[in-house]
């Protein structure tokens, strides 16, 4: 690993760290939008208080480490991007947000879990096909069922 300089500020770093506060702030501000829950003593806005004020406190800590000559960088430590990956990763996001209004969670889910294997180096379809379809289903299953928290309905959704 490269050893942090304490020449200056690494302006880098610095927005990085002012990247995460503004996550922080962002995160505070959408929590807060959340309707109180009237029949749990830990409602669906007790996460995203946790996550908004550890989101900030980081921010500001990378920002301060930032302006100290910022922290440990390593260097290409697993050689080149993968580029192909990474596009297999963008499409199952894409793929999930023009499906999942449509097909519904569960098969939405399912080619996500398929195209992020895919871009992690998976050659097995029908093997990350099933699992997806699996965590999917258990996913869907666990909100809706058993939360009561409505996650969208689609093919299967109405089916169960």
């Amino acid at each position: 690993m490269a050893e942090a300089t304490a020449s200056g500020p690494r302006w880098g770093d610095v927005a990085i760290g002012i990247g995460v506060v503004s996550l922080g702030l962002i995160s505070f501000w959408q929590t807060s939008l959340v309707p109180e829950s009237l029949y749990a003593v830990v409602g669906p806005r007790a996460f995203g208080w946790i996550t908004a004020t550890l989101l900030t406190i980081m921010g500001f800590l990378l920002t301060i480490a930032g302006f100290r000559g910022g922290w440990s960088h390593e260097v290409e430590p697993y050689g080149p991007v993968d580029w192909q990956g990474g596009g297999w990763l963008a499409l199952g996001l894409v793929i999930n947000l023009l499906t999942i209004d449509r097909l519904g969670f569960i098969i939405a889910s399912t080619l996500l879990f398929i195209a992020t294997a895919k871009g992690f180096g998976s050659q097995r379809l029908v093997r990350d096909a099933l699992i997806g379809f699996a965590l999917a289903l258990t996913a869907y299953v666990g909100f809706d069922r058993v939360l009561g928290y409505k996650i969208g309905s689609g093919l299967i959704e109405r089916l169960i």
